[in-house]
């Protein structure tokens, strides 16, 4: 049984066409990721050229094969741009023409025009390299986590090796002698399968812009938008992770509670522009200083929380100060107003068994207030004496407490 090419490139065209409006549609639904713009007249663009190859016999080569490829690459490029933006990178203009210009530059050299394995190879080439250079974008996107870049990847890769043996698997597979171009068997063979990759990676692309679409709000959801750090529901969920895998290895950790020092002060004072500010400069600062695996977090107003994977005492305390230190020296003066912002600081330390992280920042919540009860701008590590001298001033005269933690 064979199959007829003509009407393999016709149900191509058509394919090609609706795939590529399906692609703008989605885009129209969501135009944040305009990548998807691109890979919707990339489909259009490759449905154009198959039209003109289809014309092959009743019009000039000029048209069916010089025309029809300089399209087709140019849709390939399309597609290589749509890639970059995915990823937020650049358009590269000479990237979206030098596949057609190199195309039409050479097609009608008397090298290349009177050899079809040249020809044939030089286009195969040019499709190639645009279609590993869409993979190597993808893969230069893997930190972010989207399932369906990995069989993006595989595809683009593998239909890219798969125009590269065009020329020899030429040599091998028969031809027609009537007529070369439509009863190719590699024709054939490479027709199909290229109905099948179009098909197959609109679908996958469809599917990326969609995960990314869904990331962008589990992260919304999950992310201070002020300070750009976890929010109270993702550091606690963080937390908690982290405390549960120490139940198999039981590893030190500390956990710090901060609180900006006179931060409705400021705000009052100099406005809450210079209020969010701070936030930022705090968040900025203090995520400088932490490691890949400590964890920090804003609970709710000027208060924010941090935890020390694997921390021993001298190293939490050592970690506190730094962060104390640090802030006030960045803090002295935020758009040149004199702020003098500072943090109180309260430590716990967990040396032993998992602990529930509500439990561990109820403790350093304790180490803070004595911070603050002794002055502010200071660290204070959480221990049984603490709790007994909070005991001692919330059992205190209401004026002898509002005295001593103001």
């Amino acid at each position: 049984m064979e199959l007829d090419l003509n009407t393999l490139l016709l149900v191509t065209v058509y394919v090609e066409a609706m795939l590529g409006l399906l692609l703008l549609f989605a885009w129209v639904q969501n135009t944040q990721i305009v990548a998807v713009a691109w890979w919707g007249f990339a489909h259009l663009l490759r449905s154009a050229s198959i039209v003109l190859f289809g014309m092959y016999g009743t019009v000039s080569e000029a048209i069916s094969i010089d025309l029809a490829n300089a399209i087709l690459f140019t849709a390939f490029a399309v597609t290589y741009t749509g890639a970059r933006l995915f990823d937020g990178r650049k358009i590269q203009p000479t990237a979206l023409v030098a596949g057609a210009v190199a195309w039409i530059l050479v097609s009608r050299t008397p090298f290349v025009s009177d050899s079809m394995d040249v020809r044939v190879l030089v286009s195969s080439g040019i499709i190639t390299c645009y279609t590993w250079a869409t993979a190597y974008e993808f893969w230069r996107g893997r930190a972010e986590p989207l399932v369906s870049r990995w069989p993006a990847i595989f595809m683009l890769f593998a239909h890219g090796a798969l125009f590269l043996l065009r020329t020899p698997l030429t040599a091998i597979l028969p031809w027609s002698k009537q007529d070369q171009i439509y009863a190719s068997v590699w024709l054939t063979v490479l027709s199909f399968e290229a109905l099948l990759f179009t098909i197959s990676i609109a679908f996958i692309l469809l599917a990326m812009a969609k995960e990314r679409t869904e990331l962008r709000h589990k992260t919304a959801a999950l992310i201070d938008p002020l300070t750009g750090i976890a929010n109270r529901r993702a550091f606690l969920e963080a937390a908690a992770e982290l405390f549960l895998r120490n139940n198999n290895r039981p590893r030190p950790a500390a956990v710090l509670l901060i609180d900006l020092d006179h931060f409705k002060s400021i705000n009052d004072r100099f406005g809450h522009a210079i209020g969010d500010k701070i936030l930022q400069v705090f968040a900025e600062t203090t995520s400088a200083k932490l490691g890949p695996r400590d964890l920090i977090g804003r609970l709710g107003g000027e208060e924010f929380a941090i935890v020390l994977h694997e921390a021993s005492r001298e190293r939490a305390l050592a970690a506190a100060e730094g962060i104390r230190t640090s802030f006030a020296e960045v803090a002295n003066s935020i758009d040149n107003c004199p702020v003098h912002s500072t943090v109180s600081i309260g430590v716990v330390i967990e040396q032993h068994a998992a602990v529930d992280i509500t439990v561990l920042l109820s403790q350093a919540d304790q180490a803070l207030y004595y911070a603050k009860a002794r002055g502010r701008n200071r660290v204070e590590l959480a221990s049984l004496d603490l709790v007994i001298d909070r005991a001692k001033l919330r059992m205190a005269p209401p004026s002898a407490q509002t005295q001593t933690a103001a």
